[in-house]
């Protein structure tokens, strides 16, 4: 049966030593500026960097690195990288440190026109129709981008060697058939995952404070509509 393309799998690093390797990293921004949470973000960029390493081991250096929203190379994409997100930029840095080269993974046009639809989107629209319309457009410029950067790993490997890539969770982009991925996931991904798993659920539940506050204005609505009804017999007559 042929390979699904696309498919993330963790096959025994031994079996591919030849071929087009490519080592994804899931791309991380920290979700807040406090102590905690950036702690938990810099422990995770530090055991990718040692994953990462543990891979290069088996496989061979990295010769070729690529970032999701960035679609320049060399010393200008390196830039570029550091401006998106301090933690990959250390990886890229340390692997360009190495030899390796940072590829433009994206083409500019196609990621502005991405970027620009997924705004008009976030905005809101008053028009159902135009809503529909513009998230068409919206899904084809991601077909179209997806696409660019699949043939972008697929030209800058060649025939064989490592790459590196930055990336978000979730992507659509389907690896060429012949590229095998090797997903990196320290253990501080997971730790992440669930501490934004319960804040996600601690803001679903009312505070104490706001519990209180509901109660309390539940019981004036009970009173005021209790004695609304009180009023409303007329004199002389009984409520039943």
């Amino acid at each position: 049966m042929a390979e699904e393309l696309g498919r993330i799998q963790k096959p025994s690093v031994e079996e591919f030593r030849e071929g087009k390797k490519l080592v994804f990293v899931p791309l991380l921004f920290a979700p807040g500026e406090e102590a905690d949470v950036v702690e938990k973000v810099n422990r995770y960029w530090d055991q990718v960097d040692t994953h990462i390493a543990n891979l290069e081991a088996k496989l061979g250096e990295v010769k070729k690195v690529f970032h999701e929203m960035v679609h320049a190379g060399g010393e200008e994409g390196a830039k570029a990288v550091e401006e998106l997100n301090k933690g990959s930029h250390r990886i890229v840095r340390s692997r360009m440190a190495q030899g390796a080269e940072l590829e433009p993974l994206e083409d500019g046009e196609l990621l502005n026109e991405f970027v620009d639809w997924n705004r008009c989107l976030l905005i809101g629209l008053q028009s159902q129709a135009a809503t529909s319309k513009v998230y068409e457009f919206y899904m084809e410029a991601q077909k179209k981008r997806n696409e660019h950067m699949a043939k972008r790993i697929e030209e800058a490997l060649g025939e064989g060697g490592v790459g590196l890539l930055l990336m978000r969770e979730g992507h659509q982009v389907q690896f060429p058939a012949d590229v095998q991925v090797f997903y990196v996931s320290p253990p501080a991904l997971d730790e992440i995952r669930r501490w934004l798993r319960d804040m996600a659920a601690q803001a679903q539940r009312p505070s104490p404070e706001g519990a209180e506050e509901a109660a309390a204005g539940e019981k004036a609505e009970t009173e005021e509509r209790s004695d609304a009804e009180d009023t409303s017999q007329p004199e002389g007559s009984e409520a039943q």
